[in-house]
């Protein structure tokens, strides 16, 4: 029988500029690899104090309006406290409140149960950090 408990990390190049990047495809393969058809849950953890996790629809721009949804909320100017890095960086550090670092999501039959349009995305707003470890954990 398989391990109960598997953990995996990713690590992924986010670049300079604010980004949403879908992981779903990748979610799915280390399910295949892992889940051997069982029903559990997978939970993808971000362990950055200035990056999350989102479930959105991406490619229809739902990605590009969260990024500046946002921009409007947490603008990039001076008004933070948290005042080292690049200007506005504190609001990179308020954003886990708005996009948890996490989620913990169904698998059903070794596959995610997502909706239609659901998409397991990474969300980093901090352009100082290009590399990001996502933490996938399968425990079925």
């Amino acid at each position: 029988m398989p391990d109960a408990f598997s953990t995996r990390n990713l690590n992924i190049t986010t670049g300079s500029d604010e980004t949403v990047v879908d992981i779903t495809r990748t979610c799915d393969a280390y399910l295949r690899e892992v889940a051997d058809g069982r029903d559990g849950l997978l939970n993808v953890f971000v362990p950055h104090a200035t990056a999350g996790i989102a479930l959105i629809e991406t490619g229809a721009g739902s990605d590009s309006d969260l990024l500046a949804a946002l921009r409007d909320l947490l603008p990039a100017d001076d008004r933070w406290q948290h005042r080292h890095g690049s200007a506005g960086h504190g609001r990179d550090h308020v954003l886990p409140a708005f996009v948890p670092p996490h989620a913990t999501l169904p698998v059903v039959g070794g596959s995610l149960e997502l909706g239609t349009w659901q998409s397991v995305c990474l969300v980093d707003t901090n352009r100082d950090n290009p590399r990001r470890t996502v933490r996938l954990t399968f425990l079925g």
